[in-house]
């Protein structure tokens, strides 16, 4: 369940004050509050100075999930500039895995808008948080390099067995379908008697000739 809340502020653009929106999210209603989250979040603004712009909730929605409602309008509204940051709780209660939190940290930066994680202590707008950005970057790209040479070994690892890598090859009998073309059957009428595509039926009749 996405809860909204807009908060009656001027936008960044119109004022010296930092614009903040609030993200929290809980993965289920079983004794979860995001209000404990909101609480903490919107107390750090207070004593920040900053003015929310914006509470986004979604409650009740996994964090392996794509596409979360608020979330989703949360980016809608930092692509329209309507606050200076973004505050969540921690981590995970924003982003899946340090990957997705690095790619979302590069378009915010590239959006001109800082991220704060509460309870990580991390905020962009600073030299140290900056710093420490860097190294989940550097991380998040140690992880994606790791992956690749995994895949390329187990590819290396097939082929020395001999496996075949790739679709698997379909059996086509070409002189039995060469043979009902001859007889005058459709195209149609051919790939459905040997149960193939019109596709590699054409390739096989080619082949044999």
């Amino acid at each position: 369940m996405a809860v909204s809340k807009i908060h009656p502020s001027v936008f960044p653009s119109q004022s010296g004050h930092t614009h903040v929106a609030v993200y929290a999210r809980v993965s289920t209603h079983n004794g979860q509050d995001p209000s404990m989250q909101t609480r903490e979040l919107e107390e750090y603004c207070q004593r920040r100075g900053w003015t929310i712009a914006g509470t986004y909730i979604d409650a009740g929605i996994s964090g392996s999930k794509e596409s979360r409602p608020e979330l989703d309008r949360l980016w809608a509204d930092a692509k329209r500039r309507r606050f200076d940051a973004v505050c969540v709780y921690r981590y995970d209660r924003f982003a899946r895995s340090l990957r997705q939190l690095v790619n979302a940290l590069e378009e915010f930066r590239a959006l001109g808008i800082d991220f704060v994680s509460l309870h990580e202590g991390v905020d962009t707008s600073t030299p140290n948080g900056r710093l420490i950005f860097g190294i989940f970057a550097s991380i998040a790209e140690f992880e994606r390099e790791l992956i690749r040479d995994r895949v390329r070994s187990g590819i290396a690892a097939a082929r020395a067995k001999g496996k075949r890598l790739g679709r698997p090859r379909v059996s086509v009998d070409a002189a039995g379908i060469a043979a009902l073309r001859a007889q005058g059957h459709s195209w149609r009428s051919v790939c459905t008697e040997m149960g193939v595509t019109k596709g590699t039926a054409q390739r096989a009749c080619k082949a044999l000739a």
